[in-house]
């Protein structure tokens, strides 16, 4: 953690989240490729003048200059880093999740530059229109090998013996994968688990469904049961006929 202030100049980062603060200033949790989640404060970006032009939006990349400090620091300049189209009003609810990830399982001023790039990589998913649920899998799969909490889906826990395409297998959490038969509650399929290890999920409906199954649960133990807030928002568009996350 950063004990002194320090100054950093045009850093690629993206804004996670913004609050109000005072009448013409925002606090800010950014993710900054090098110096990983950030506190900012960002004065005088509010009001019909605002601050540094109003580039400061979500899902915008941007360079980011600031004065870091211990627990907060200072936003000193903004500026657009590319040109990119706006997320499509579809992928907004997708990209809020994946704000809300990265605010729930990344640690402060923890460089994570992998984690940065899958970030960027997925908004272009997002903006291509690439399927978004398999996009989401591997976005969730790949911050919890970055987080420490990553799936083994290779080996069965107790045993270490492989999974195999054609078996059956229960995720416990606090355990792993274990053999299962079909037909039982929350049985996935082998064929599943490898090709979410593969990251190959596109157009399987049934491998779709079971990465969902494994992610939700590691996810949830790792969040201590408490569900997001984009998740419950998600329930209710889903019911309506739109996509899930």
């Amino acid at each position: 953690m950063t004990s002194h202030p320090r100054r950093v100049l045009l850093a690629p980062g993206y804004i996670l989240h913004h609050r109000p603060y005072r009448d013409t200033s925002r606090i800010l949790e950014v993710l900054v490729r090098d110096h990983g989640r950030l506190t900012l404060f960002a004065r005088g970006v509010r009001g019909p003048k605002p601050r540094f032009g109003g580039v400061l939006q979500p899902f915008d990349l941007l360079l980011l200059s600031f004065h870091s400090g211990r627990e907060a620091g200072q936003l000193t300049g903004a500026e657009s880093a590319e040109s990119a189209p706006p997320l499509p009003a579809g992928s907004l609810m997708p990209a809020f999740y994946l704000n809300e990830l990265l605010l729930k399982l990344t640690a402060r001023h923890d460089p994570v530059p992998e984690v940065f790039e899958d970030y960027r990589r997925a908004l272009a998913g997002l903006r291509r229109g690439d399927a978004v649920e398999a996009l989401l899998r591997v976005f969730e799969k790949r911050l919890l090998e970055a987080a420490g909490y990553g799936v083994d889906l290779r080996s069965e826990a107790r045993t270490g013996k492989a999974v195999e395409a054609e078996g059956f297998y229960r995720f416990q959490p606090s355990e792993g994968l274990m053999p299962a038969r079909e037909g039982d509650t929350g049985a996935v399929a082998g064929s599943s688990i490898l090709a979410l290890a593969r990251e190959e999920l596109a157009g399987e409906r049934r491998a779709l469904d079971d990465a969902r199954l494994i992610l939700k649960a590691a996810l949830a133990e790792r969040l201590e049961g408490r569900e997001l807030v984009t998740r419950k928002v998600a329930k209710a568009v889903a019911s309506r006929g739109g996509s899930r996350t």
